[in-house]
C-alpha cells in the first residue's frame, strides 16, 4: 500500500520543522516512558494506526513492559500505572478530546500534583504534536509498519 499524500515531499520545509519540534519535545524533562504512554493514548483516541504501531515498538525499545502497554487502552483500571502516569493519561485524554467546558480545575491541580508548571507546558507540546503527527498521518494513510527500517523501529521485535 502506498501512501496517499507525503508531507515530507509536498512540504518539506514544515515538516522538518515539526521533525525538529518533535526532537526538541524527546529532549525535555518528561520521562521518556511517560512520553511513549501519552504518544500511545493519543493514537489509540485519534485512532492512527501509523502512529500507534510506531510508538508501541518505540516503548518496547525504550524498555516499556508489554503488559503496561496493553494496558494503556484501560489505565484508568489497571494497577500497573503510578499516580504521575495516570495524570499525564489525563491530561492527554483531555487535550486530545477537548471538552466543551475546556480543561477543568480538578484536572489542572490533579496534574499540577505530579508535575511542575515547566512539566506541565512540555506534556502539553508532546500531547499537542502527537496529535498533529496523528492528523497527518491518517490523512496521509501511510501504512502502519512501512516505515520501521527508517526509524529503526525492526529492533522491537514486533513483526
Amino acid at each position: 500500500m502506498t501512501a496517499r499524500l507525503n508531507h515530507f515531499e509536498t512540504v518539506p520545509h514544515l515538516t522538518k520543522a515539526l521533525m525538529d519540534a518533535s526532537m526538541a519535545a524527546y529532549k525535555t524533562s518528561i520521562d521518556p516512558l511517560i512520553k511513549s504512554l501519552i504518544d500511545i493514548r493519543a493514537s489509540q483516541l485519534n485512532a492512527c494506526a501509523f502512529c500507534l504501531d510506531m510508538h508501541i515498538k518505540q516503548a518496547k525499545i525504550k524498555g516499556e513492559r508489554e503488559l503496561r502497554i496493553y494496558h494503556v487502552a484501560i489505565w484508568r483500571e489497571s494497577p500497573l500505572f503510578n499516580a504521575k502516569e495516570k495524570a499525564a493519561l489525563a491530561l492527554t485524554e483531555a487535550l486530545t478530546q477537548l471538552p466543551d467546558t475546556g480543561i477543568s480545575s480538578e484536572l489542572y491541580n490533579a496534574t499540577k500534583e505530579h508535575f511542575s508548571d515547566v512539566e506541565i507546558s512540555e506534556l502539553t507540546y508532546s500531547i499537542g504534536l502527537i496529535n498533529f503527527w496523528n492528523r497527518m498521518q491518517i490523512l496521509a494513510l501511510v501504512e502502519p509498519g512501512s516505515q520501521d527500517a527508517a526509524f529503526g523501529l525492526n529492533k522491537a521485535g514486533l513483526n
